[in-house]
């Protein structure tokens, strides 16, 4: 039998994990990437994070940089660039992680279950065949086979990739 430790779930499934100071969407300080934050990639547009309770291994979370709560507020160039880092964290995903699908969503408002409604973001959540056993069907509880800080380290080299200007 094989054991999966999930030890930075517990905080969260008994509610006593630290309440974020600020946006969870605007780390503080201005570097593109961050451990402590679990931010992989930002830039004048986008913020790509590490879900820090994840549904699946490398849940990440994208948003747009301007704290805004609806799609409707979106600056066309917004909108374009959500696109482009929705499809570059698909590839990234599926090139490091392999899942068989990926599941995006963004729920519109507190009563569309947005646990953050003030501040748009999309989930980016990794599937694999099987990949939820009877603990989530019977306890509601999901297990994660990667301690998160190793997700973190072999996605961020794409996402430093994504930061650096092409040459010309």
């Amino acid at each position: 039998m094989n054991t999966l430790w999930t030890p930075w779930r517990m905080d969260h499934v008994l509610g006593t994990a630290p309440k974020v100071t600020g946006c969870l969407f605007e780390p503080p300080g201005t570097e593109e990437q961050n451990k402590e934050h679990l931010l992989l990639y930002r830039d004048s547009w986008t913020v790509v994070l590490l879900n820090r309770f994840p549904y699946a291994n490398g849940h990440l979370l994208l948003a747009p940089r301007r704290h805004l709560a609806d799609l409707a507020e979106l600056q066309p160039q917004e909108k374009s660039r959500l696109m482009e880092m929705l499809t570059a964290c698909c590839a990234i995903l599926r090139r490091h992680l392999h899942p068989d699908g990926i599941n995006i969503g963004l729920n519109l408002g507190k009563a569309a279950g947005a646990g953050i409604a003030d501040h748009l973001h999309f989930h980016l959540v990794p599937r694999w065949e099987g990949d939820h056993n009877f603990m989530t069907v019977c306890a509601e509880i999901r297990t994660i086979p990667q301690h998160i800080e190793r997700t973190f380290d072999l996605l961020l080299p794409d996402f430093q990739l994504l930061a650096t200007p092409a040459i010309p």
